[in-house]
């Protein structure tokens, strides 16, 4: 009994002393400075921006999303998490970060050329339009912005626009294929076709890549005169991309519907069977959208 007491009366002082304030634990969190704060979230928003490089939009992600949660009053941090959901079709959650972005900095032409291509991404191009139009007026020399107004007025059969917005792109960009095939796509279908077949051979001196390649040698099929150089062309072309013998993947890459009647009509040759067949097995295109 007496050991019991002690032990009691000792239990009874530790629970006095364990409630007296000056005794008393208190856990240690420590709360870092805005500064640092601020420091961590633009090394964390790099390392994002980086992992974009790569080529990893949902790693990216994850990590632009903890960058704004530490600093949410930097529309640089918001810029890369939407280009991050972007790239990997979170477009709704895309929306609502640049528009985070755009109220801290609307006058920001990126923020609204970015915007624009969820408008398009979501075949909305009168939307595309008028955003694309607001960022020009920021940064008037953007050769890529051209080139997605020229794309916006193609979905909206406007082509003597796209057509004029996308030799602006390569009055800016000289170098810029993309936009002189688009402007030989345009012509095709505006039945300039001399005009096109010319511009999609200036574009094979820039870059061999197999859209233009294709869609010459159906307008020189179509023309006549060049059998030979156009079978050569399609086979190569179709060993590059063999998405390309697909029409709806043509018709995602805005071709109208004139050239892909030529080009169908080309895919039918006999010599092209095999050539055909084998891009038919190996294509894997998947709608972005």
């Amino acid at each position: 009994m007496a050991r019991r007491r002690i032990v009691a009366t000792v239990l009874a002082a530790g629970a006095l002393a364990w409630t007296t304030p000056a005794q008393a634990l208190v856990p240690y969190v420590y709360l870092p400075t805005p500064e640092e704060r601020r420091g961590s979230s633009i090394g964390i928003g790099r390392t994002a921006a980086q992992l974009l490089q790569l080529g990893q939009p949902r790693e990216a992600a994850q990590l632009a999303a903890l960058a704004v949660r530490l600093q949410p009053d930097d529309e640089r941090l918001w810029s890369v998490l939407a280009e991050a959901q972007l790239r990997s079709n979170q477009l709704t959650e895309a929306s609502r970060s640049l528009a985070r972005a755009k109220a801290l900095n609307p006058d920001k032409a990126g923020l609204w050329f970015a915007e624009a291509a969820i408008a398009l991404r979501s075949e909305r191009p009168d939307e595309a339009v008028s955003l694309l139009r607001r960022g020009l007026q920021l940064d008037p020399k953007n050769a890529a912005a051209y080139f997605d107004l020229g794309n916006a007025r193609i979905l909206q059969r406007n082509l003597p626009s796209a057509l004029e917005a996308f030799e602006q792109a390569t009055g800016l960009k000289p170098s810029f294929w993309e936009a002189l095939n688009n402007q030989a796509l345009v012509l095709y279908e505006m039945g300039q076709r001399d005009e096109a077949i010319v511009r999609w051979r200036r574009v094979l001196t820039i870059d061999n890549n197999p859209e233009p390649m294709l869609a010459l040698a159906a307008a020189l099929h179509r023309r006549g005169g060049a059998e030979q150089e156009a079978l050569t062309l399609a086979k190569d072309a179709l060993a590059g991309n063999p998405n390309y013998v697909l029409p709806l993947h043509q018709v995602e890459q805005l071709w109208g519907p004139q050239i892909r009647q030529a080009t169908a009509d080309l895919l039918m040759r006999s010599e092209l069977r095999d050539t055909v067949e084998r891009a038919q097995a190996n294509a894997t295109w998947k709608k972005s959208n």
